[in-house]
């Protein structure tokens, strides 16, 4: 699910932003963790274009499994997400 920020809108950085909403970086992204074991978890891509952030948000429900088959349970509209959407353009 896209979210779009203007970059004008966030009155810290980015990444304080961020924190402040529960995320943590993980590698080129950033992840909220539910749960102990480490799934699920809101995984957020962020791309920007001129003068706003655009997010692009899911749900990892489990690990990805790989061998033959590439498995990626995430899901990327519902119900949750559109809560986890909301309170994040809540927070701004």
């Amino acid at each position: 699910m896209k979210i779009l920020i203007q970059k004008s809108d966030l009155k810290e950085s980015l990444y304080s932003f961020l924190r402040k909403c529960g995320y943590a970086p993980f590698y080129n992204s950033y992840i909220k963790v539910l749960a102990s074991s480490g799934y699920p978890r809101f995984h957020l891509y962020i791309n920007e274009e001129n003068n706003q952030y655009i997010f692009n948000l899911h749900l990892d429900q489990k690990k990805p499994s790989y061998g033959k088959e590439t498995a990626h349970s995430g899901e990327y509209e519902g119900g949750v997400i559109k809560e986890e959407k909301e309170r994040i353009i809540d927070l701004i």
